[in-house]
């Protein structure tokens, strides 16, 4: 999983002779990252110091791992150095993570945030930084599991003197969360020397951290009620943790100040915004803080109340929708969590609602805006997939610009599903035209498996096969099949039909036909398998294997992906004039980005159009398989 690796002494070499950032960025490129110019200038920058502080201290023989990728997540470490403890005789890791900062104090009154010359918006505590990286690392790697004690860590500001960075200073550190700067350098120098071996080289410690075997990920809803009840059961990486510590800055503030604010946290799936949302509830919980979590899903909203509120009415209780908020006392609580928010429509308004309630009726951004001191926004734009639905970025922070409130903004940029392969995101994006781009070969990253069926039955048989094996799968569609509801004797009609292949869709309804579960648990109930899901009860969910099916409204023609609407059964894209041409193949392709990313493993393709899977077949190539080991 590392981007690249090699001895304290040849990183040394390279730097020396000014080609260490091209060798990097040789090694990232093959691993599907990007590379941007700020990434090689700090290659060669921070690299280079700590290859001559490797030198200085002796330990020329010690194995670095630089940019090494998190297992499960699109995140890397700047570098991890390998060897063996000089008192113990053990393994010992150090986590570095390195810093070109000069000048950095605390964002406003907090202990966890930073404020960075020259740098926009808050950046995370490096100590802290660091230190989480430490603790996931030992949560995920079965080689660390019964010597959590080998692992340490520290962030180096080789930048910067005390003076400068004297409020990042002051916060407690641990063996984990170690800072050392220019100013610091031989303590540094002798951190280095306590923790590794000088007369023992490091390959062989690396050998076995990098072969490692990689506990499975930590299922979401599988900790959700603990994550309630107890301490966090997620570690937060980065911008997730930012994210979670200005949402408890912005609630302090609000309470000492008197005044509200709002926090808009943007990402693509799997990016972890849910985990922010849960770790968020629990916390504001255990703090005394009123805090509720709403969504636009009924089947996301039902499924928490199954799981995160087990045993508890009150957890329960905590669990809303959107269009809970219309008579919703003013600031009346103190944090309102609205998770996936880019299902936020034009109005809470519906055929049930009371007349009394319809006169004056506000739009429901304005509803939840007001309903606490701090409301909070997770949303994803491409995940836009129903008329109406209108929660962006935009929106939003017009909005709150109109109410002169304070808006905090955090992009997620890392990738936590999907075998935590960016990769696999940029290629479906690619494929959709979501980004403007044309669709390209996929030739694996070695952490996703994408496959394409060449039937329907080859696609229900590998899912099988996995959900068999005890991990959990899923077939889902595009819209292109009618949706009955169930016959008289209580059984489910064979909708989607492909040739001599046929099955039913997921139950319409909350209540189970037969084994078959209601339409809220059909992503989490194991008896959901036998039933074809669309989107509208796929998204928010994950499970290890996906099968996507991709129906006529969705063909290739001509070297790319096309939509055809006429083939969209949804009831709501049947007027033009409501859904316009442009609008529906928008929706459309965020549909299937959508369904191809549900997958935390892996993904198997198959595409009723014949012309279609001959473009994914000559689309998929794979020449780097998995490389991950899993326990």
């Amino acid at each position: 999983m590392s981007a690249f690796r090699l001895s304290a002494a040849g990183l040394l070499r390279l730097a020396t002779q000014g080609t260490l950032a091209d060798r990097i960025a040789e090694q990232v490129r093959m691993s599907g990252h990007g590379v941007s110019p700020a990434e090689r200038h700090s290659w060669s920058r921070s690299l280079s110091v700590l290859a001559q502080d490797l030198a200085d201290a002796g330990l020329s023989g010690v194995e670095v791992l630089v940019e090494y990728q998190l297992p499960l997540t699109s995140r890397r470490i700047d570098a991890i150095l390998a060897g063996t403890h000089p008192r113990t005789g053990r393994d010992s890791f150090v986590v570095l993570e390195m810093k070109q900062w000069s000048y950095a104090t605390r964002y406003e009154d907090s202990d966890t945030l930073v404020d960075v010359e020259h740098v926009a918006g808050p950046r995370l505590h490096p100590g802290i930084q660091v230190g989480d990286y430490c603790r996931y690392l030992i949560d995920f790697l079965g080689l660390l599991a019964d010597h959590r004690n080998t692992v340490t860590g520290a962030a180096y500001l080789h930048n910067a003197v005390d003076r400068d960075i004297a409020e990042l200073l002051e916060r407690p550190a641990t063996e984990r969360s170690r800072i050392f700067t220019k100013q610091r350098r031989g303590d540094f120098l002798a951190y280095l020397r306590a923790s590794l071996d000088a007369g023992t080289p490091g390959a062989a410690a690396a050998d076995r951290f990098m072969n490692s075997t990689v506990r499975p990920s930590r299922h979401l809803l599988s900790y959700a009620a603990r994550e309630l009840k107890e301490r966090s059961h997620f570690t937060l990486l980065d911008e997730q943790r930012v994210a979670y510590e200005l949402v408890l800055h912005a609630v302090e503030r609000a309470r000492a100040a008197d005044h509200k604010s709002v926090v808009v946290v943007s990402g693509g799936p799997g990016s972890g915004k849910s985990v922010i949302a849960l770790s968020l509830l629990g916390e504001l919980a255990r703090q005394g803080r009123s805090a509720l979590h709403a969504t636009g899903s009924k089947s996301f909203t039902q499924t928490l109340r199954r799981y995160a509120g087990k045993g508890s009415t009150r957890l329960k209780n905590m669990f809303l929708y959107f269009n809970s908020f219309m008579t919703a006392e003013r600031n009346g609580i103190d944090v309102l969590i609205c998770d996936e928010a880019h299902r936020i429509r034009e109005t809470s308004v519906n055929r049930f609602t009371r007349t009394a309630q319809r006169q004056g009726a506000r739009s429901q951004l304005e509803e939840l805006f007001a309903a606490a001191r701090v409301p909070v926004f997770l949303l994803d734009e491409h995940q836009v997939v129903k008329p109406g639905e209108l929660g962006n970025v935009d929106i939003i922070t017009e909005h709150a610009k109109r109410l002169d409130i304070e808006v905090d903004l955090v992009s997620l940029h890392d990738q936590f599903r999907c075998g935590g392969s960016e990769a696999y995101e940029k290629w479906v994006l690619h494929l959709l035209g979501l980004n403007g781009r044309s669709a390209v070969v996929w030739e694996g990253d070695g952490r996703f498996d994408l496959r394409v069926a060449e039937t329907p039955e080859d696609l229900e048989r590998f899912l099988a096969a996995r959900q068999a094996a005890g991990e959990t799968a899923r077939m889902t569609a595009g819209y292109c099949w009618p949706w009955s509801d169930p016959r008289p004797d209580g059984t489910l009609v064979h909708d989607v039909n492909l040739g001599t292949w046929s099955r039913p869709w997921n139950v319409k309804s909350d209540r189970s036909v037969g084994d078959a579960p209601g339409s809220p648990f059909w992503a989490t109930d194991p008896n959901g398998f036998g039933q074809v899901g669309c989107v509208y009860t796929a998204q928010g969910f994950e499970y290890e294997w996906s099968g996507v099916i991709i129906g006529p409204d969705l063909v290739a023609r001509n070297g790319r992906l096309v939509t055809n609407r006429d083939e969209f059964k949804d009831p709501n894209f049947r007027s033009r004039k409501a859904v316009s041409d442009a609008e529906a193949d928008r929706l459309i392709r965020n549909t299937y980005k959508v369904l191809m990313t549900r997958g935390m493993r892996g993904t198997i393709v198959y595409a009723s159009d014949a012309e279609t899977r001959a473009f994914l077949n000559r689309l998929v190539h794979v020449r780097r398989g998995l490389e991950t080991v899993y326990e």
